[in-house]
C-alpha cells in the first residue's frame, strides 16, 4: 500500500491549487482517505476526509466552502481542490488511508497509511 501526494507549489492569496494523491496497492473504494496538513512549528491537523462507502466528505471549519475532495476510480487518485487560498493555508499536505477507529477523523493517530507530503506555500 502506497500513497503519493503531489501538486503543491507557490500560489498567491485567493489563488487555487489541486493536490493529487495517487494510490497503489489498493483502490479509491478500499479505504477512507483523508488529507492532513502540517505548518511549521504546528501539529499535523486534519483537513478533509472522504468515505470509501458512499463518497461523503467532511471538512474542518477553516476550509469548509474552499476545499473539495474528490476521487477518480479510473486514475486511482484522490484530489484536494483548494480555492480562495490564504497565507494560513501554507503547510505540507499529506494524504492518509484506512481509519483505525477509536478517534476522530481529524486525529492523525487514527490513520494507518501515509504518503510523503507536498508543500503548499500561499504568499504574494
Amino acid at each position: 500500500v502506497q500513497l503519493q501526494a503531489s501538486g503543491g507549489g507557490l500560489v498567491q492569496p485567493d489563488g487555487s491549487l489541486r493536490l493529487s494523491c495517487a494510490l497503489s496497492g489498493f483502490t479509491v473504494d478500499s479505504y477512507a482517505i483523508a488529507w492532513f496538513r502540517q505548518a511549521p512549528g504546528k501539529e499535523r491537523e486534519g483537513v478533509g476526509c472522504m468515505s470509501n462507502n458512499d463518497g461523503r466528505t467532511w471538512y474542518v471549519d477553516s476550509v469548509k466552502g474552499r476545499f473539495t475532495m474528490s476521487g477518480d476510480n479510473a486514475k486511482n487518485t484522490v484530489y484536494l481542490r483548494m480555492d480562495s487560498l490564504k497565507p494560513e493555508d501554507t503547510a505540507v499536505y499529506f494524504c492518509a488511508a484506512e481509519r483505525l477507529g477509536g478517534t476522530k477523523w481529524t486525529d492523525p493517530k487514527g490513520w494507518h497509511y501515509w504518503g510523503k507530503g507536498t508543500l503548499v506555500t500561499v504568499s504574494s
